[in-house]
């Protein structure tokens, strides 16, 4: 399917814990406009996780299958489960709507082949790799292991940086919050055609 609109996709990737899902959320609540794309994965919900909200929670056959039958944009396999874009939902959605994705650098890669995606990507990164430590085990969502391999799994990530149109370092939640505003309306505005790193 071709995307000749003027619809964008925005993807936001980065390590566990920066803080990307609470962005991607506030996004959504300013701008009624952009959608948030919902993955498809194999993992438990969380308690305050929703159907069709959060994820859409599948078994790994159903999720298997999808991929047999080259149902998906993107998928990735994480932590044990798979996630992945179903091409249906984000086709049906872009057509009235600009949508942003909280995917990783796994799932970036693959949407950047398809050429036909009006794609602007964005990395988020925490001050320092001790912060974001700290910041998952406050978030008190995830077992001691988790937090061990997902901490331990940011020296691969970000070797990714290179994959994306902008990195932004987020040391304030606000701050970085508006920064990501300006590079959506600047890319609406077709403005930005360069790599920026903000500090």
């Amino acid at each position: 399917m071709s995307h000749d609109n003027e619809n964008i996709m925005i993807i936001l990737s980065s390590p566990s814990g920066v803080g990307k899902t609470t962005i991607t959320k506030k996004i959504q609540q300013k701008y009624p406009n952009i959608k948030i794309s919902v993955s498809h994965t194999t993992r438990t919900p969380r308690s305050n996780e929703l159907e069709g909200v959060d994820y859409n929670f599948v078994s790994h056959k159903e999720f298997k299958k999808l991929i047999i039958d080259n149902k998906f944009y993107e998928y990735a396999k994480i932590y044990g489960n798979y996630y992945g874009t179903l091409k249906k939902n984000v086709d049906d959605m872009v057509i009235k709507n600009d949508i942003i994705f909280d995917i990783d650098w796994q799932g970036t890669k693959q949407l950047s082949k398809f050429e036909n995606l009006n794609l602007i990507k964005i990395y988020l990164i925490a001050n320092n790799k001790e912060e974001l430590k700290d910041r998952l085990i406050k978030r008190n969502q995830n077992t001691k292991d988790e937090i061990d391999k997902r901490f331990n799994s940011f020296d691969s990530d970000i070797k990714h940086w290179n994959d994306y149109d902008f990195i932004i370092i987020n040391k304030n939640l606000e701050v970085c919050f508006k920064q990501i505003e300006n590079i959506i309306f600047n890319f609406k505005e077709k403005k930005t055609t360069f790599f920026q790193t903000f500090q």
